[in-house]
């Protein structure tokens, strides 16, 4: 089975990876191969079946499935809204000092950039007006990781910051570069609305689940015994990275997931998915919350027992 993932060389959706290379998928009967699909083909590439699987931010969906008709999440690869505001070490500002963002600009990715806007608008910045949200020239192409791209970038001085995740602000950070100005996950009930506006998760079709059903039960098991092997043993995740990432990567994945063990939790909860709704109508891609039962596929919920 072929799993595309948005976001390969990072934390973020690593378990996915690390049930490949772990061998867990192949434990479960079932052989299975995760590769790298940027956002803008990675949905229509699960919708016309060219992939089986995709290891995304669950809100995403919405990219090819309008009102949520046709796929369903079957299991969380991690929890909460995975990005970082990253800033520059000579940007002025504690952390979490909102007006610091005012008149800087900041690099987000396809798919992260509408997160982020979104995310301005519930702390009470205008993005274009407050903050300018930019792209990077070829930050969408298929062989780069954004965040470690807009590590460089930083360095360079062509942005102030971005939105990345965990990866790219470990690079800017062990280059003495950037510093984390934003970790909403982590940095209180300030942030818990946005820290809910999406997650981690594996997204296959209504017709996989149909013609496939075992082999995505065994998937789903394969995953969770890894984020269970990565939270018992985070150094694992070494191993994975000195066959899929490039040396520098690979060298910070461990401490990475040692820092997200709390969040390579499997289950998806009613209250995941409203935020997630929360988020797709304050887009404007949804009217009203679309139900849990048609945004998840409830018959594997007896596989996410941790």
């Amino acid at each position: 089975m072929r799993i595309g993932c948005v976001d390969f060389v990072s934390n973020t959706f690593f378990p996915a990876t690390a049930a490949e290379e772990l061998g867990f998928f192949r434990a479960e009967g079932v052989e299975a191969h995760v590769e790298l699909l940027r956002t803008l083909v990675a949905f229509p590439a699960l919708r016309d079946g060219e992939v089986d699987f995709l290891a995304a931010p669950a809100h995403s969906v919405l990219r090819a499935f309008p009102d949520w008709k046709g796929a369903k999440l079957v299991v969380a690869l991690a929890q909460g809204t995975p990005w970082l505001v990253v800033l520059r070490t000579n940007v002025p500002g504690e952390r979490g000092d909102l007006s610091a963002l005012k008149g800087l600009r900041i690099a987000a990715a396809q798919g992260p950039n509408l997160v982020f806007r979104q995310f301005l608008v519930e702390l009470g910045l205008q993005p274009g007006r407050d903050v300018e949200i930019v792209s990077l020239p070829g930050g969408e192409d298929a062989d780069v990781n954004f965040g470690v791209m807009a590590a460089r970038a930083l360095e360079a001085g062509a942005i102030d910051g971005f939105f990345a995740n965990a990866m790219g602000a470990e690079v800017s950070i062990k280059r003495r570069i950037g510093r984390i100005h934003i970790d909403a996950r982590r940095d209180g009930t300030r942030y818990a609305a946005v820290s809910r506006f999406t997650f981690a998760a594996l997204i296959t079709t209504d017709n996989v689940i149909a013609r496939r059903g075992h082999d995505v039960a065994a998937v789903v098991r394969g995953i969770v015994k890894a984020q269970q092997a990565l939270r018992a043993e985070p150094a694992r995740a070494t191993e994975v990275g000195r066959r899929r990432f490039p040396p520098d990567e690979a060298a910070l994945i461990a401490s990475l997931v040692e820092r997200d063990r709390p969040f390579y939790d499997p289950r998806i909860t009613e209250q995941a998915t409203a935020g997630v709704n929360a988020l797709a109508q304050g887009l404007g891609l949804i009217k009203t919350p679309i139900p849990y039962e048609r945004m998840v596929a409830g018959v594997f919920r007896n596989l996410w027992a941790l």
